[in-house]
This record gives structure tokens, C-alpha cells and sequence, in this order.
């Protein structure tokens, strides 16, 4: 039925860049979590813009919708086909290219399938930090990071993904390439398009590549691993640190002894620091200067009864050692109902406690992984064991909702929307936010091509 389809696709990318079999298009269409699943007509690798430009063209004049694709690494459905209707996936792993590095302008411009760790890889050895950095950084693309607007572990100091674009370069519905590739961090000439595509999942346009912002490498790090009794201790800790620190405090975790305990069952050979504690946070400041310097006044910052006991590394091997703790939290508690949620930071510890006690109430013994980025009021608040609850998934999603809908916070901090939370999101938002999202959707995808079946 579509083979003049693939043919004409086989022109413009390779014959050997159209996948087909079954066995091909099995990684791209099926979601990290394995929850996803959708047939595709086939999977487009292109490796230029100007390919993405002519394969969008194509597929608006044949009505073939589009779902582009980064590292597929994404938690929330967004990234593969629904399988509802006819759609290829467009991925963007051949585009891999730095196309420029200006070290005085603090910039770096990255096509869309860059792997995260190549770029941060990149911006180091020219002396250069590139700040976004999360657990799928060996493998997630920068494409997929900004389409979902992607967080990470140093949010507190240098924001989410869009506060780390200058410029973008997109493939609008219709095949047009839009050039927005400028760096400047002044520019006011009217609406800034970047952000329309930031966050927007693909669903109104393909990113092809981005103008990056860079910041000097810091020279000296020091990491804590620290036991308090309970989130507000670790909230008023935060407080604490910043004012002592002031933005020398890069990351600010914060780990339940359930998060913490499963790793060391996963993981044998990562050693618990401080063993019997109920609550932890990692944290690390980064600075100019010595290590040493930074190690004493990170010392001095945790010499107050806010805490219970604290670890400070003596080096840079002991410093990652207390970050694979953080980085294996995912795999330890993979299979369970999983929530990314965020509130404003001084309610993270009422979220926690209210939460926690409607679910016991509800499903007790149900084991509660809550983790994530308190410095910034974000929490992955993870239940259960999936099998357990498959069949309460929905309950357990409107307590935790419930919760935050309360608390005035977000059902999706640095997720995503996707497929999963698609309906839920209209319980959450206002109707007028809602009118607006959709009349920009028409407005730049009147056929409805882009990512259909996600966000909105």
C-alpha cells in the first residue's frame, strides 16, 4: 500500500535509512519503559536538515503523520507511534554533528541527534561547562531533551533545557526549515519562537539542531551525602546551604531510605555511606578556585543540627561514588507506578506526608520510592510494584494528582506529557490554557501530523 511511499522516501535518504522489518523497527517503536508499543509504515533516518525538510514534505503531501525521535530514552509514551494511524518515525540519530564551538561567545551549535554526554564531552575539553546533565546522558539525545524541556540534576543553578538555548533550527509541518541558529542572549524583536518547539514533544515541528549556552568549567567540586530526619529538614537544609553557598549549590537531591536501601539490594557493589537513615540528600557545590576550599566551606555549611550525620568526599573517585547512588536509583525500583511531579519547593515535605498517608490508607503496604530534584520542588514519587498495582494504576494516579493539584503544583516536571498523561492533563489545566495550546497547535500543524496522539 505505501510502497511508492518508501520508494520515494528510499530516494531521499538511502534505501538503507528506510526501515521496514519488523525486527528493524522494534527499538524505535517501542517505548525505554517497554509500556509502548505502535506499528509504523517505517523508520526515517535522514542525516541532513535538508533531507528532514524534503521527508516532511513528503509525508504532509501523502497525509502520513510524523513522529520525530531522539535517543527514545523518553518515560512518558512521546517518542513512539500510537499505531491509530498512519505514521513513520523520524529519527534523528544520523545528525549527530558539532557544528560549532565559540569559546568566547560561550556557545555551542549541536544537530539534534548529538548524544548529551558527546556535547558535554565537547564543551570540556574547551574549557567549557554544558550544564544539563541526567541519568540517560550516554545515550538521550539533545533533540529529545529539548522537545520535552528535559531537567536533570543541575536545574537549581542553571535551569531546565530552555534556559540553556540561545537558537534553534526547526522543520515546520509543511517542510519549511526555520533558521532561528542565532547566538545572542539579547534579541528583542518580538515573539520568541524558540520556545514555541522547546517542550513542545514534536508536536509542531522537528528540531534539527540548537545554539547551546556554555558556562566556564568550574574548577573545584565538593560532594555531601547527608542523613536528616525527614523532608523538612532537608527543605530547610536546602535554605540553609543556598544562603551559606549561594550559588555555588549546583545539585540538591533528596533520596528515601526505601530509594536508597534499593539500590544496595540492586547493587551490591555500591556501599551505603551512612547506613539507618530514614531520609538522605546528595548535594554538590562547584566553584572557581581550589577543591580544598570549596571542601571547607561545604563542611562549615553542614555543621548545623539540620542534620543527622553527613559524608564528605575526600575526592574525585569518592565524589562519584556517592553520584552512582543517585544515578542507580532508576534501575533499583524499575517496575512500579511511576509519577514526576513538582510543587512549590517549601511544599515538598506537606506533598510527601499527604500523599504518603492516603496511600497507605489506600493500598497498605504498598512501598512508596519517592526521590528526585528538591532543590527545584521536583519528585519522582514512585509506587509499588506494578504488577501488584496494575490493575489500581489509575486510583493510585488520582491520589498522587489529587495531592498536587492541592499543593498548586504540576502532574509532569521534566517528563513530559506524552501518551500517559495526554488525558489528564485536561483535569489539570485551565480551559482557556488549554484553547491556547490547541490554537497554536492549528495554526503551525493544520493537518495534525506532528506527533499526533501526545501532549494535546
Amino acid at each position: 500500500m505505501h510502497n511508492d511511499f518508501l520508494e520515494a522516501l528510499a530516494a531521499i535518504v538511502g534505501k538503507s535509512h528506510v526501515l521496514t522489518g519488523e525486527n528493524d523497527t522494534a527499538p524505535y517503536t517501542t517505548d525505554w519503559r517497554k509500556q509502548y508499543r505502535g506499528a509504523a509504515v517505517g523508520v526515517v533516518r535522514p542525516a541532513t536538515t535538508a533531507e528532514v525538510s524534503v521527508v516532511v514534505r513528503l509525508c504532509a503531501e501523502a497525509d502520513i503523520a510524523i513522529v520525530p525521535q531522539g535517543g527514545n530514552t523518553g518515560l512518558s509514551g512521546g517518542s513512539v507511534p500510537t499505531g491509530k494511524r498512519s505514521e513513520i518515525v523520524l529519527s534523528l540519530t544520523r545528525m549527530n554533528h558539532i557544528r560549532h564551538l565559540d569559546a568566547l561567545n560561550d556557545t555551542l551549535t549541536a544537530e539534534a541527534g548529538c548524544v548529551l554526554a558527546d556535547i558535554q564531552r565537547a564543551a570540556g575539553d574547551a574549557g567549557r561547562l554544558f550544564a544539563l546533565s541526567l541519568a540517560a546522558e550516554g545515550s538521550c539525545q539533545i533533540g529529545g531533551n529539548l522537545s520535552t524541556n528535559a531537567g536533570g540534576v543541575n536545574v537549581l543553578r542553571y535551569g531546565n533545557a530552555r534556559d540553556q538555548v540561545l537558537g534553534l533550527e526547526a522543520v515546520l509541518p509543511d517542510g519549511r526549515v526555520w533558521d532561528g541558529l542565532r547566538g545572542l542572549r539579547k534579541d528583542n524583536t518580538g515573539y520568541d519562537l524558540k520556545q514555541l518547539f522547546i517542550g513542545a514533544e514534536g508536536t509542531l515541528g522537528v528540531i534539527t539542531a540548537a545554539v547551546l549556552k556554555l558556562h566556564p568549567k568550574p574548577a573545584a567540586s565538593a560532594t555531601a551525602w547527608v542523613a536528616v530526619e525527614n523532608p523538612q529538614c532537608a527543605v530547610e537544609l536546602l535554605s540553609h546551604v543556598r544562603k551559606t553557598c549561594g550559588d555555588r549549590l549546583t545539585a540538591f537531591e533528596l533520596l528515601s531510605s526505601a530509594c536508597a536501601n534499593a539500590v544496595f539490594a540492586h547493587r551490591p557493589d555500591i556501599r551505603n555511606p551512612l547506613p539507618g537513615g530514614s531520609w538522605y540528600v546528595l548535594l554538590e557545590l562547584a566553584d572557581s578556585g581550589t577543591s580544598e576550599a570549596l571542601h571547607e566551606r561545604l563542611v562549615q555549611a553542614l555543621d548545623t543540627s539540620l542534620t543527622a550525620n553527613a559524608v564528605v568526599a575526600k575526592s574525585d573517585a569518592e565524589s562519584k561514588a556517592l553520584w552512582r547512588i543517585r544515578e542507580a536509583v532508576p534501575e533499583a525500583q524499575f517496575a512500579n507506578v511511576k509519577h514526576d511531579i513538582s510543587v512549590a519547593i517549601s511544599k515538598a515535605p506537606e506533598f510527601i506526608e499527604r500523599a504518603g498517608a492516603a496511600l497507605k490508607a489506600a493500598f497498605p503496604g504498598a512501598p512508596i520510592y519517592c526521590f528526585g530534584h528538591v532543590g527545584d520542588g521536583n519528585l519522582h514519587y514512585n509506587v509499588g510494584d506494578a504488577a501488584l498495582l496494575a490493575a489500581h494504576r489509575d486510583a493510585v494516579n488520582r491520589i498522587v494528582y489529587d495531592v498536587v493539584a492541592a499543593l498548586e503544583g504540576s502532574i509532569s516536571a521534566e517528563h513530559g506529557l506524552g501518551q500517559l498523561k495526554r488525558e489528564e492533563i485536561t483535569r489539570h489545566k485551565d480551559p482557556l490554557e488549554l484553547e491556547l495550546m490547541r490554537s497554536v497547535k492549528r495554526a503551525l500543524d493544520p493537518q495534525g501530523l506532528m506527533n499526533p496522539g501526545k501532549v494535546i
